[in-house]
C-alpha cells in the first residue's frame, strides 16, 4: 500500500481517537468545586454554630479529612475519583486519601504492624508522624489540663 504523505494524514486523522480533554476538565472542575464549596458551607456552619473564623476552619478541614477517610474506606472515594480525574486530588479529602488508600492494603503484614507501615509507602513520613504527633500531644495536653 502507497500514500503520500498527505493521504497518510488523511488516513490517520480518520482514526485517531477524540480527545477526552474537555470532558476531563469539566469533571474535574464540578468535582472538585463541589467539595470546595461543601467545605465554604462547612465553616458558614461552624461560624453560625459559634466558632471562630480560625476555628471553624480548623472543623472544617478535619471534617472533609475525616470524610475523605471514611469514603476511601467504603471504597466509594475511588469512584468518586475515577469519574473526576484530579478533582479528587487538589482539595484536602485528596490528602486524606493518599494516607488511607495504602493502609487498607495491610493484609499480609498484619492489621497493626501492616497498616503503620503501608501508611508510610505514598503519604510519607513526615505526614504520617505529623498526625499522629499532633494527636498524641493534644492528649498529653488535655490530660495535664485536667491535672
Amino acid at each position: 500500500m502507497n500514500m503520500s504523505n498527505e493521504e497518510y494524514k488523511q488516513y490517520a486523522e480518520q482514526h485517531m481517537p477524540r480527545s477526552k480533554a474537555g470532558r476531563n476538565m469539566l469533571r474535574a472542575f464540578l468535582v472538585g468545586g463541589a467539595i470546595c464549596a461543601a467545605g465554604q458551607g462547612l465553616i458558614a456552619l461552624y461560624t453560625w454554630l459559634g466558632l471562630d473564623e480560625e476555628g471553624a476552619a480548623t472543623a472544617c478541614s478535619v471534617t472533609l479529612v475525616m470524610l475523605g477517610a471514611l469514603l476511601t474506606g467504603l471504597g466509594v472515594y475511588d469512584d468518586i475519583a475515577r469519574f473526576a480525574g484530579a478533582g479528587t486530588l487538589v482539595p484536602i479529602t485528596g490528602f486524606a486519601n493518599s494516607v488511607v488508600s495504602p493502609a487498607l492494603e495491610y493484609k499480609t503484614e498484619g492489621r497493626i504492624a501492616g497498616t503503620a507501615a503501608k501508611m508510610f509507602l505514598i503519604a510519607g513520613p513526615v505526614i504520617v508522624f505529623g498526625m499522629t504527633a499532633g494527636a498524641l500531644y493534644g492528649l498529653v495536653l488535655l490530660l495535664f489540663s485536667l491535672a
